[in-house]
């Protein structure tokens, strides 16, 4: 049977060039930059663009370029950590819960106004839905929350809680963090969902463990991640 290929990404009707967006989307997501920061940085590459088209491009674009990355991503480790911590959202506390493999990959985010756990079961169907498999073993905090979803969700996988076993779900945060002082504020809770989802997999796509790789498997590494991330925006077949 041949096999199907991803359709590729339209971009009818904007005048820039792939390369100028997909360099766009990638300085917003990937650093705590504002939509005026990228405007200056590329106009000191020659490329004179407003900021509010900028914005523009990263609501259009942003989503796609992390769901092509999301189908591309290796398939998760068997040990999932999962956290949630406090989010503003137009002054208002709200709840960012966060899913990673033990090898700090990215699985799922989910913006909910509680912390609670009807908020807990959303997040764990968001995210056997999206993975379509279970783990053999899932880390959280003691949050009450945790225990009742999973004894519901995935009765068969083994449950540990403990701070110090999830630093690397923690961990996972402090890019949010950085991204959230950046912005300032999030103005309504699907804004946040929508931002985050798509920040959540592009910032990750080019943060791979470099703690764990010499200083030559680091850029062997990132050359091969900068390779898909041309090809999943397009500039490999607009060259």
């Amino acid at each position: 049977m041949p096999v199907e290929t991803e359709a590729s990404v339209s971009y009818k009707g904007y005048r820039f060039p792939v390369e100028v967006i997909g360099h766009a989307v990638w300085l917003y997501h990937r650093f705590p930059l504002s939509f005026r920061e990228v405007e200056e940085l590329l106009f000191e590459r020659g490329v004179t663009v407003s900021y509010e088209t900028i914005r523009a491009w990263c609501a259009a674009f942003g989503p796609e370029y992390a769901a092509r990355l999301r189908r591309r991503r290796p398939r998760p480790g068997d040990t999932w950590h999962m956290d949630e911590v406090f989010l503003k959202v137009n002054g208002r506390m709200r709840y960012l819960w966060r899913a990673v493999d033990q090898d700090g990959n990215v699985l799922d985010i989910l913006v909910t106004d509680k912390r609670d756990t009807r908020a807990a079961k959303r997040f764990f169907r968001k995210l056997l839905k999206d993975l379509q498999h279970v783990p053999r073993v899932v880390v959280t905090d003691k949050l009450h929350s945790y225990g009742a979803t999973h004894r519901q969700a995935m009765p068969s996988v083994e449950h540990r809680t403990s701070k110090y076993l999830n630093n690397r779900a923690e961990n996972s945060h402090q890019p949010t963090r950085e991204r959230e002082r950046a912005m300032k504020n999030f103005r309504s809770s699907g804004t946040a969902q929508r931002f985050l989802a798509a920040f959540s997999r592009i910032s990750s796509h080019f943060r791979p463990r470099r703690h764990l790789l010499t200083a030559r498997d680091y850029r062997i590494e990132m050359t091969h991640r900068f390779h898909t991330w041309k090809t999943i925006t397009g500039v490999t077949a607009h060259a």
